[in-house]
């Protein structure tokens, strides 16, 4: 560690760009990626790091591998594994709350050592949600503390969060530039903080098992999500009731020439779900479809309401369904439930710019926000992460629109194009990814790409749907500020800031000054991603430990761990964002449950890694 180092002008660089990060990524008006895109083309311009290794972060050992753990978890969840986990959870808990609460925490825990946690957080909403369905436990019992006992989980492995998939680069990095006489820190293998993590997780899966009910109000407005199951194929939804009428169009109707977004506007309107125009018939018909002498309507609504607004616009109205009734089958279409997540092209679009019906032929009923509830005008309604969307359509057109990755859908649905046999073909080659990777020198990056390859070839996903489960936004994230922790490491700028704290701090005992670091990486990842957090705290740390006579690797595992462990604020982490709709949770809920939790488990984390890394 070198003494007395003097603040140079590439260190301001480092300094005003580390700066610029961080008040871009809290206060979010340029979207993360492109901050990072920013970063990584100023690096470059200002010659912070050599021009040939700007990019090396997209072909990065971090970056193949997040890539790949993406493309496995989609495997599995295409060929229904999770399905599974649904029936031996409900088999094994016997309808015992406790025992169902306890079961949906250990299995999405375990899962989180090898699946990615927001892929997994998507992935299992579906799950819980059938199992409250099935049993009448609600909603919001089970999801928050499903979500953060899989954040608990991702500290056991090196795949599950973004953070530890990132360090190993961080370390790389900061060994070469490393002081004279300092010895060089080893990377860590597959499985080498499970001795942290597994006392992580038991800590989560002992802290609700204990505290649930008195953490979450028993009365909490969560909403059960199944498909709608009425002699009308509509239940109530979210305070959408009523049934499926057919309204024709009379000579004398006002409605003739109008659109159909102009029949919605109207006093009264149901919602229009379906429309016939001469021999064509389409459900979800597009705004600007047009409204003739004959054109038959299905529409949702009470029958008062129905009635009224045919009286009203000159319409008739059928006696039973007869257009539409193959339609409405509820095995081929109906009401569903979708969260939009953080990384959506949704976010802070208006719902009629999506242009869904005309693009998907699926219908926005409603839009949910925490306590709020959008259904007059919904089509101005501009979207936030975490909005839960009540749609309708055929389930057909309801899978090829999440495929694009733009809601996760919450119902339990018939899903055509699920490929249940070949579920020993994922779960192979998922084996065989992790087996490559804990017992034998083969990179990281090597071992998951040979699962996802497998996969690949025996017909798990195809190309396409590989493409669509990978998270660009997350991967072009990763890849751009990998440079930026470079960068730190090479113009000094890490150990001097460790030279700068120490002034202070030098007097405190390793573990106190352990205890600093990881609230100082906790509190910059609940303002900034946890990718953010990590690239900036990492060589910090290193060079902090080796200016106090700590073990680098330590201090470098404690902000990994540290920066993945965002309880507080959902608004901090994609899993809590993904839940926080379905669950009808405030940020309140959140705050009362994480921060007991994240106390617990810094004080554990200090003591594994103390014990660890003696």
């Amino acid at each position: 560690m070198n003494s007395g180092l003097v603040l140079s002008h590439d260190m301001q660089l480092v300094l005003g760009l580390l700066v610029f990060t961080v008040l871009m990524l809290v206060l979010e008006w340029v979207r993360g990626d492109l901050v990072a895109l920013l970063v990584v083309v100023v690096i470059g311009i200002t010659r912070l790091i050599p021009v040939e290794q700007l990019f090396d972060g997209f072909a990065g050992n971090a970056v193949i591998s997040l890539i790949a753990v993406m493309i496995m978890g989609a495997g599995l969840d295409r060929t229904g594994v999770l399905n599974k986990a649904a029936s031996l959870i409900l088999r094994l808990a016997g309808g015992v709350e406790s025992r169902l609460g306890l079961l949906i925490n250990a299995m999405a825990g375990a899962l989180s050592l090898v699946i990615q946690s927001q892929a997994l957080a998507a992935l299992f909403l579906p799950v819980t949600s059938r199992v409250s369905a099935r049993t009448g436990v609600p909603l919001g019992r089970l999801l928050l503390p499903m979500a953060f006992c899989i954040l608990c989980g991702t500290n056991i492995t090196m795949i599950s969060n973004s953070p530890l998939i990132l360090l190993n680069d961080l370390i790389a990095s900061a060994n070469r530039n490393l002081p004279p006489g300092a010895q060089s820190i080893e990377p860590f293998s597959l499985f080498a903080i499970a001795p942290i993590g597994i006392p992580l997780l038991l800590t989560g899966l002992a802290y609700f098992a204990f505290f649930t009910r008195r953490l979450l109000p028993t009365d909490a407005d969560s909403q059960n999500v199944t498909p709608g199951r009425t002699e009308t194929y509509f239940a109530e939804t979210y305070g959408i009731d009523g049934e499926v009428s057919e309204l024709t169009v009379t000579t004398e109707s006002p409605l003739v020439g109008m659109s159909v977004v102009e029949a919605e506007a109207l006093r009264g309107a149901p919602l229009i779900l379906a429309i016939k125009n001469g021999e064509e018939t389409r459900l979800a018909p597009p705004a600007d479809t047009m409204i003739w002498v004959g054109t038959v309507l299905g529409v949702l609504g009470k029958r008062e309401q129905v009635n009224e607004f045919a009286n009203l616009n000159v319409l008739r109205v059928q006696a039973r369904l007869s257009v539409f009734r193959d339609m409405f089958n509820p095995n081929r279409a109906g009401i569903a439930e979708a969260v939009v997540p953080p990384t959506s092209r949704f976010v802070k679009q208006e719902v009629g710019d999506l242009r869904l019906r005309k693009r998907f032929g699926i219908s926005v009923l409603a839009v949910y926000r925490g306590e709020e509830v959008f259904r007059e005008d919904v089509r101005k309604t501009a979207l936030r992460a975490g909005d839960t969307l009540v749609l309708h359509g055929f389930w057909r057109d309801l899978t090829l629109a999440a495929d694009e990755r733009d809601f996760v859908v919450v119902t339990d649905y018939p899903k055509e194009d699920h490929r249940p046999s070949k579920i020993w073909h994922a779960v192979a080659f998922f084996a065989l990814a992790m087996g490559l990777g804990l017992f034998t020198d083969v990179k990281l990056s090597v071992a998951m790409m040979t699962g996802a390859v497998g996969m690949l070839l025996a017909g798990v996903l195809n190309m396409d749907e590989a493409y669509r489960a990978v998270n660009w936004k997350t991967i072009f994230t990763l890849a751009c500020l990998i440079p930026l922790g470079w960068a730190m490491d090479s113009t000094g700028t890490a150990a001097w800031i460790a030279q700068e704290a120490l002034r202070y701090l030098g007097h405190l005992p390793q573990w106190a000054l352990q205890a600093c670091i990881a609230i100082l990486a906790l509190l910059f990842s609940q303002v900034m991603s946890n990718v953010g957090a990590a690239v900036m705290m990492v060589p910090m740390a290193i060079n902090f430990a080796l200016a106090s006579g700590g073990n680098p690797a330590a201090y470098a595992m404690i902000v990994a761990i540290s920066t993945s462990n965002t309880f507080l604020i959902p608004a901090a982490s994609p899993v809590l964002l993904v839940v926080a709709g379905p669950g009808g949770y405030t940020s309140r809920d959140f705050f009362r449950a994480g921060l007991p939790l994240t106390a617990l488990m810094l004080v554990v984390m200090l003591v594994a890694v103390n014990l660890v890394f003696r």
